[in-house]
């Protein structure tokens, strides 16, 4: 086996090292949740239809991603003005919200509709947000026997809650391909070296490109990288880290 291959697998091992660690953290979901939680929305809301709009930072628009209901229609990929319309006020003002009759209601924006082919007299938009921000719109349309209640929006709110999830847990599988892309740019990048890396530097390689998907915010890579890092520790080390963690969690959990 040449050295090249030997310091690919070794940045490879690297990698899943962290993945398997924050699975363990976050354990991963996938975008048919988000196909799920609609369809419990047009049942539990007994709506016509129900939708989640992601926010996409780049165009700054938000990308139908999941639909359910008999009014559905083809709204899946549609994407609009992060801005427009009711479900645009939820995901830019962060605010739940049931309008009872969207004729008259100045936010309503009819094109919107009338592109989906369904256009609704009522409907709930409840943001997708956490400590993190807004990321994304629920919406559920025309609610049989009558008009969304307040009731209703805390029912969408807790369905809410489980799609930001969903997407937050996806977001760390798009993470991981970048750890892997960027670890093994940096390899590349130093192939010119006189001598071939060893365990340690690639491990040093690895945790600089996994700093790099962290913030102040989000630290749960950093939290993975370091777990990931105590692998290879001595067992008086690995009791320290243990007891160090459970006097942070005696900590949090003290009045």
């Amino acid at each position: 086996m040449s050295e090249e291959t030997r310091s690919v697998e070794t940045v490879l091992r690297a990698v899943a090292h962290r993945v398997a660690a924050i699975d363990r953290l976050e354990p991963p979901a996938d975008d048919p949740l988000l196909v799920a939680v609609t369809g419990l929305a047009v049942t539990v809301l007994e709506a016509q239809a129900a939708s989640i709009a992601l926010h996409d930072p780049a165009t700054d628009r938000l990308v139908f991603r999941a639909a359910s209901g008999p009014a559905a229609g083809d709204v899946v990929g549609m994407a609009i003005d992060a801005a427009a319309g009711i479900a645009g006020y939820a995901f830019s003002t962060g605010q739940p919200l049931a309008v009872a009759d969207v004729t008259a209601d100045p936010r309503f924006e009819r094109s919107v509709a009338e592109a989906t082919g369904y256009i609704p007299s009522s409907l709930l938009a409840v943001p997708l947000l956490d400590e993190r921000g807004t990321i994304g719109v629920l919406e559920a349309l025309d609610r049989h026997g009558g008009t969304f209640t307040l009731r209703d929006l805390d029912v969408a709110s807790a369905l809410a809650g489980v799609a930001t999830l969903a997407v937050r847990q996806g977001q760390r599988r798009r993470d991981a391909t970048a750890v892997l892309a960027g670890s093994l740019s940096d390899l590349v990048a130093g192939a010119g070296a006189t001598e071939p890396p060893d365990v340690e530097s690639i491990d040093a390689l690895v945790s600089r490109v996994t700093s790099g998907l962290a913030d102040d915010d989000d630290p749960t890579w950093l939290l993975a990288d370091r777990i990931a890092r105590l692998r290879d520790a001595d067992p008086d080390s690995m009791r320290l880290a243990i007891d160090w963690l459970d006097a942070l969690i005696r900590y949090r959990a003290a009045p």
